[in-house]
């Protein structure tokens, strides 16, 4: 899957989207990787987010949600 295609998908919705790699939890070895995304096509303040182990887990968890409410993502 290309991240990059991902997250200027979602961002030609309306979504902002993050991917942080935290260096102190990557020494740790404790899910170094977080995804938010966030942004107009979502009510208030809901968001999707999760930490895991790599950026394909990310995606993994946050994707089928954001499908769910209705966006387009490429495959």
């Amino acid at each position: 899957m290309d991240v990059v295609r991902v997250m200027e998908s979602l961002a030609e919705q309306g979504v902002t989207v993050l991917f942080k790699a935290d260096a102190e939890r990557m020494r740790d070895g404790t899910k170094p990787w977080t995804f938010v995304a966030s942004g107009a096509p979502f009510h208030e303040d809901l968001l999707v987010r999760t930490d895991a182990l790599s950026v394909e887990a990310c995606l993994d968890v946050c994707l089928p949600p954001l499908r769910e409410f209705g966006l387009t993502i490429p495959e």
